[in-house]
């Protein structure tokens, strides 16, 4: 099927799933191919924000490994997937601004390596790809663009197109450092090092991102600014999608 809202001769439905460290642009990246191919998009790792903002707000020791997941399977949250405007709610409020504050970023990593959290949001997440590879969601039965921890290897690992975007630590936190400060001067990115480099850290301790999985295509965008990295993307999507998730597409795309 040819996707209406594209010129690339895409089948639907369609899950893509995009991993790869902080920093390496994969928020940008995965909702401006969702908006391109008309898909519905899940940010994954907003939920592990979202799951960090309500542990903080019941009052929990984030530590308290037992305790913290017991309240991730009790958080009432809602997980906006139109990757126009991609919202976040927990308890009906939106806290798509809540959960970016420099607070949850440094706490983060503690709620996401706990296991037992881990295997709750994978859960959701699931059932987010299934509703709208079945026609119960927001694409109505066009797919989704999915990205974030595990995605290409424990969550959607029969996705039809798997990509692992990569980018050099120097690239990574000169984006973010933009990105949170607005400036990528030494003082900018000496400010952001410490947050990138520990998260990916402990991250790596439950799951693997630095190295692409059989079947999954690396990007490396060091040398891509946003629209390049885009158009690769796009480009993997379509040689991938035609090909089938059985094949993938070619291993590495350099940028």
């Amino acid at each position: 099927m040819t996707d209406s809202g594209s010129d690339l001769p895409v089948r639907t439905p369609l899950v893509i799933a995009i991993d790869g460290p902080s920093g390496s642009g994969k928020s940008s990246v995965s909702k401006a191919v969702a908006r391109s191919l008309g898909l519905a998009y899940l940010d994954t790792g907003a939920m592990y924000r979202a799951a960090t903002l309500w542990v903080t707000q019941q009052g929990l020791a984030l530590d308290d490994a037992e305790a913290v997941a017991a309240a991730v399977r009790e958080m009432p949250l809602v997980m906006g997937v139109d990757p126009t405007e991609p919202g976040v709610f927990l308890g009906g409020l939106d806290v798509a601004a809540a959960i970016r504050t420099t607070e949850v970023s440094t706490s983060v990593s503690t709620v996401s390596s706990n296991l037992e959290v881990r295997a709750e949001l994978a859960d959701r997440q699931r059932q987010a790809i299934d509703a709208e590879r079945h026609g119960r969601g927001f694409s109505g039965g066009r797919g989704i663009v999915a990205e974030g921890r595990d995605i290409t290897t424990v969550i959607a690992p029969d996705a039809d197109v798997r990509i692992l975007l990569t980018a050099s630590e120097e690239s990574r936190l000169r984006r973010r450092s933009l990105e949170l400060h607005g400036s990528a001067d030494a003082t900018a990115v000496d400010a952001t090092r410490d947050q990138i480099v520990r998260r990916d850290a402990a991250d790596s301790a439950v799951t693997q991102f630095t190295v692409a999985a059989s079947g999954v295509v690396t990007l490396d965008s060091s040398e891509l600014d946003l629209d390049e990295t885009i158009a690769a993307a796009l480009h993997i999507v379509a040689v991938a999608a035609d090909r089938g998730p059985e094949h993938g597409a070619d291993a590495t795309t350099e940028g």
